[in-house]
This record gives C-alpha cells, sequence and structure tokens, in this order.
C-alpha cells in the first residue's frame, strides 16, 4: 500500500466518523473537503489564514472549537478558548493557541468539527426553510454564511429566476465567475444553485464518495468505529478472514483493558486500532 493511499484512507475514515457522529451526509463532507483543499490535510490558503481540509481561518476555527471542542475530546481546547467583548476568539497563551490551530490540518479534528458546524447551520436551514436542508444548501451557507444562505434561499423559493447579483452586490464583486456567465450576463439564482450542485456532486464523485453516509466498508483503507465508549482510528486493511481470526483471539485479552477506554480519536493506539478494524470487519464491512 503506497503513502499516498494510506493517507488517502485516513481523510476517508475521518470524514466517514465525522458523518456518522454527527448525521451530516457523507458525500457531502467529502465532496465539500474535495473543493477546498483536494482533500490535502496539510492545506494553506497564501491569501488568508485558511489551512486544512476544510480551510478555516483562525477565527471561524477557534469559535467552532469553542463551541463544539469539548463533546468530541478536545475539551482542553475549548477551555482555553476565551471571546472579548467585540466578540473575537481569543486564547491567552501563545503556545496553546498554535496547537489549536494545528488541529485544523489533523483529518480527524477538522472533519468532526466541519460536521459540527455544518449541522448547526443544517438545523438552522431548516428552521428557516420549512424542509429538509441537502448538501448544496449547505454548502452555500458555507459559501455565502448562514445568513447570507438564508436570504438566497429563501428568495430562490419565492423567485428562481431573481438576479443573484443583484441581491448580493459584494459577494458578485468578490466572486463575478459564479454571479455572471463568460459574456458577462449575471445568473439566476437557481443557476447559481445548480452550479453549485453540480460541483458539489462531481467532487464527490472525483473522490470516491460511498452511496452511504457513514456506513462501514472494508474497501477503505482505514475505518472509523466506537470501541466500548472509545472513538479510534482503524485499519491495515486486512481480510475479513485474517480479521475474524484475530479478532477471537483478542478480544479476551482487551476485554476490561483500561487502555482501550481511555483511547481518544486524535491519539489511538495501535493495539485499539488494530481491534477496532477486526471488529469492523466482523460486522460485515
Amino acid at each position: 500500500m503506497t503513502v499516498n493511499s494510506i493517507t488517502s484512507g485516513r481523510i476517508h475514515s475521518a470524514i466517514a466518523q465525522a458523518s456518522s457522529r454527527t448525521g451530516v451526509d457523507f458525500s457531502y463532507l467529502l465532496g465539500q473537503a474535495k473543493l477546498e483543499s483536494g482533500l490535502n490535510a496539510s492545506a494553506r490558503a497564501g491569501t488568508s489564514s485558511a489551512s486544512g481540509l476544510y480551510q478555516f481561518i483562525e477565527q471561524s476555527w477557534l469559535a467552532v472549537v469553542k463551541k463544539h471542542g469539548a463533546e468530541n475530546g478536545m475539551a482542553w481546547a475549548a477551555d482555553s478558548i476565551g471571546q472579548t467583548n467585540g466578540g473575537r476568539y481569543t486564547v491567552a497563551d501563545g503556545g496553546t493557541r498554535q496547537a489549536i490551530l494545528a488541529l485544523r490540518n489533523d483529518p480527524a479534528a477538522a472533519s468532526l468539527m466541519a460536521a459540527e458546524h455544518a449541522a448547526d447551520n443544517k438545523t438552522a436551514l431548516e428552521d428557516k426553510l420549512g424542509r429538509p436542508a441537502n448538501g448544496t444548501d449547505l454548502y452555500m451557507a458555507h459559501f455565502l454564511g448562514l445568513g447570507g444562505a438564508k436570504k438566497f434561499l429563501s428568495a430562490m423559493q419565492n423567485d428562481p429566476g431573481a438576479s443573484a447579483s443583484s441581491l448580493f452586490p459584494a459577494a458578485a464583486g468578490a466572486n463575478r465567475n459564479i454571479f455572471y456567465a463568460s459574456n458577462g450576463q449575471p445568473r439566476s439564482l437557481s443557476q447559481i444553485y445548480d452550479r453549485f450542485a453540480t460541483k458539489l456532486g462531481n467532487a464527490s464523485a472525483s473522490a470516491g464518495a460511498e452511496p452511504a453516509a457513514g456506513t462501514a466498508n472494508a474497501n477503505y483503507a482505514a475505518q472509523a468505529l466506537d470501541v466500548e465508549g472509545s472513538t479510534v482510528i482503524t485499519g491495515s486493511n486486512q481480510s475479513a478472514e485474517d480479521a475474524l481470526s484475530w479478532a477471537t483471539a483478542a478480544m479476551g485479552r482487551f476485554k476490561g483493558d483500561a487502555q482501550v477506554a481511555s483511547a481518544s480519536l486524535l491519539r489511538p493506539t495501535p493495539d485499539t486500532a488494530r481491534l477496532a478494524y477486526m471488529m469492523l470487519a466482523r460486522m460485515g464491512g
């Protein structure tokens, strides 16, 4: 197995785990990561502070970690983040701040926080629209912000053919290739929405999206699984036969082991990682 395939498997695994944990569609999360970073966990923007699979800028990252870090095994990070009266997120210790920001380049942490953020947007959009929010709706919230997405989608429900640039002049000025056709004609709300839907779908397909979100699949180089309450990253791509044999012998040895119970999402032990993969294969992945 090549380094690239191992890395790709780890990223797919992290996204699958985030999807399973939050209920956000796997294909959407995979497509978003493909569009944002090309599935490169180390990607960095040249014109902003954006970094990682989902290209979080520093303030957006600190905000989502402050809100959802503790429930996802990053309480140390969430507890270190404060907020000024003006709403800016800060971390008093410089070293701790850098460590928190560096988590953007960890596939597991980045995927979880992206999924949590998308889940928040999904709830808010559904409350506003009175219908289930799909992946394209969520990407509109990513592109325009939650408030902009609410405005865009509500306006599109009322008048799909309305000019998008007239409703979003600032965004249109910064993204002419999205809001205007090559001949200079302004695109309608529905045209932009459909282009995003196509772009997101193509990105998911090219990245190898599976048909069911969060479904266990032994074809991945790695998989995520919850073992006795501890989330671990799994996988050496052993056969199901090897997995069943090993798991039968190993289950007794690990039962009640504190090492399993204390394993974390971001720092799995080799033993718990392999055990989890074997359990996954036994479940029929």
